[in-house]
């Protein structure tokens, strides 16, 4: 059989397989000059001083240019644009004579157009057999494509932060809308109140308030509803506005509490249901100070700090959360507030912060000790220290509400 016919008899995959291996050895005899003048990137060669001597095809076509214009004539800083050759003069040919090469640069050439073409710069020193420097060997990527991509990139990433600071503002606006825009202040107390957002992108469900409820009774509160966002938003307008409305009904604290676990536990096989954590008082002139009858709900308790610098907390122990049982379980307590007495009360972010991300939490004892060594105090005093103290914390990871009532006796 001839070697024609045994060719034709192969399969078409062997046929193909056959072709391919005789045309290798071919290709690895490809036109050395020919894969220099056009090949994928631009390529240049340099004398020392920067004369251009020598540039390939691929180069001469990105620039609009011929030979004649470049070789002998023009320095390879001729071709860039007025930024990259400051840098070039500056910063890539200082760091090519110390280093030998310099890779990956980002330049911009200057066209026959005026245009700019951005490109990623590669430079090597040839050097002769007793080492001394010849001359410099480029290498020149289109960046045209990665330019753009970068430009997309960065409009996005600006769109985002865009997008961010509107969050953060409607977070913001919708955080002071849950509190008081101011806090009040009854007749011989002066008062205090700091709210600490652990986060800027979502409102959380601490809240407090203090107002009149006539014939000389003020009530006040501070909550933490579980969770944080818009769903928790919701609760913590909702306790706010029933707190308020029920102490009009009927100020007695443990009533207050009641009424709100009664509004809070209609949710509660609901799957969106949240509960949250409250103390409720009321505050009644008595001679030069105050008496204030308090009810909580799973709250931490209130922390007095005496006019002779003493500190003690108020337990309220044997409260429920708010919002978890038919009926509501609460823990009153009656405190008498003299003059330079001051009263505090917190959310757990506070005692739950970390001074390290690794580190323990805060607690109780150290917040009674840091009230103490600030004591005797009044309330804008304290909360500045508060606010100090939270700016040295590394990790507070929850929102943090404070508030302060201090007896003046004015």
């Amino acid at each position: 059989m001839s070697e024609a016919r045994r060719h034709t008899d192969k399969p078409p995959a062997a046929r193909r397989r056959a072709a391919e291996e005789a045309a290798f050895p071919a290709l690895l005899e490809d036109d050395i000059d020919d894969l220099y003048d056009n090949a994928p990137c631009g390529f240049l060669s340099t004398l020392l001083d920067g004369t251009i001597a020598k540039v390939n095809a691929t180069l001469l076509d990105w620039l609009g240019l011929s030979r004649d214009d470049l070789v002998g004539r023009r320095h390879f800083v001729d071709l860039l644009t007025g930024g990259s050759r400051l840098y070039h003069e500056t910063h890539f040919a200082p760091l090519l004579r110390m280093q030998g090469k310099v890779g990956g640069i980002a330049l911009e050439l200057l066209t026959a157009d005026g245009t700019a073409l951005p490109v990623l710069v590669t430079s090597a020193v040839k050097t002769g057999g007793d080492g001394a420097p010849m001359l410099i060997r480029t290498m020149v990527f289109d960046a045209r494509e990665r330019r753009a991509y970068e430009r997309e990139l960065l409009g996005a990433r600006r769109r985002a932060d865009q997008d961010r600071e509107r969050l953060r503002l409607l977070v913001s606006g919708l955080q002071r809308s849950l509190l008081p825009a101011t806090l009040a202040a009854p007749p011989g107390m002066t008062t205090s109140a700091l709210y600490h957002m652990a986060s800027p992108d979502e409102v959380g469900g601490d809240f407090y308030d203090l107002f009149p409820l006539g014939a000389g009774r003020w009530g006040f509160f501070l909550g933490d509803v579980r969770g944080k966002g818009i769903g928790a938003a919701a609760v913590t307008a909702a306790a706010r506005y029933t707190l308020r409305a029920a102490a009009v009904y009927d100020p007695e604290p443990a009533a207050v509490l009641a009424n709100l676990n009664a509004v809070l536990y209609q949710d509660y096989h609901d799957q969106g249901h949240r509960h949250c954590t409250v103390i409720f008082g009321v505050l009644e002139r008595e001679g030069t100070g105050y008496t204030a009858s308090i009810a909580s709900g799973g709250h931490p308790p209130a922390l007095l700090v005496r006019a002779n610098g003493v500190t003690e907390y108020q337990s309220t122990e044997g409260g429920a959360l708010i919002g978890i049982l038919p009926t509501a379980r609460v823990a009153t307590r009656t405190v008498r507030l003299d003059p330079g007495d001051t009263l505090l009360l917190y959310s757990d972010g506070l005692t739950e912060a970390r001074n390290a991300p690794d580190g323990e939490r805060f607690g109780d004892e150290a917040l009674r000790a840091f009230a103490e060594s600030h004591g005797p105090t009044e309330a804008a005093a304290v909360v500045r220290a508060l606010t100090g103290l939270l700016a040295g914390f590394d990790d507070v990871d929850d929102d943090v509400a404070v508030m302060a009532l201090s007896v003046s006796g004015n």
